[in-house]
């Protein structure tokens, strides 16, 4: 491989990851039912609106989940692999079973890392900048509420001591090591492999 093509991967892995974290993030918040007037909000909608809104009018919403949405985001994922392994010289059409469960691990990964950063800036600013209206604190804290409610519900009340981001952090080193993990052993995904086609694992 050429170091033209290299610094080509590179530069398409970078920017697709990007905008494919761009069209995950709208996925998620529309799932946790985010205030879309919310200005990233905005961005996250006029950024990925050119894509999705040919896509909505054949795939309907499904119990509020953005099926569409969900769709772009593999699909985006499906063809920048595709694309990669391509340049690398892997012969596409063999792999196409293994190209379409290695999208969905990637995107289950980039999705619980996107969790995890947010836990991370939540628990920082709840230290730092409790109450914050910051546009950005405001969307982090929409995001993180949800998950971090249902495993209040399971915890003993500790006189007004918040460790449910303690639990989050576990169940998603969990889901990464454990579930994640070997299911991408289980399907080749794996060395080189792994590094070209999958940075979020």
């Amino acid at each position: 491989m050429s170091g033209l093509t290299e610094a080509f991967i590179y530069i398409l892995q970078t920017l697709g990851q990007l905008y494919l974290m761009v069209a995950l993030l709208r996925f998620i918040l529309q799932l946790v039912r985010a205030d879309f007037y919310n200005p990233l909000c905005q961005f996250t909608v006029k950024a990925t609106q050119p894509l999705l809104a040919p896509l909505r009018r054949v795939i309907p919403s499904v119990a509020g989940i953005d099926l569409a949405g969900l769709v772009l985001v593999l699909a985006l994922q499906f063809a920048l692999i595709s694309i990669v392994l391509a340049l690398v010289g892997l012969p596409i059409m063999q792999l196409l079973p293994n190209i379409l469960a290695w999208s969905l691990i990637s995107v289950a990964g980039l999705f619980l890392k996107i969790f995890f950063y947010a836990l991370i800036i939540s628990v920082i600013l709840s230290w730092v900048a409790p109450g914050s209206n910051n546009p950005g604190a405001q969307l982090t804290y929409q995001i993180c509420e949800p998950l971090l409610a249902q495993i209040r519900r399971l915890l003993p009340d500790l006189g007004g001591i918040d460790i449910s981001p303690i639990f989050a952090f576990i169940a998603i080193n969990l889901l990464e090591r454990f579930v994640l993990g070997n299911l991408a052993i289980s399907t080749g995904l794996t060395g080189e492999i792994r590094a070209l086609v999958s940075p979020f694992l």
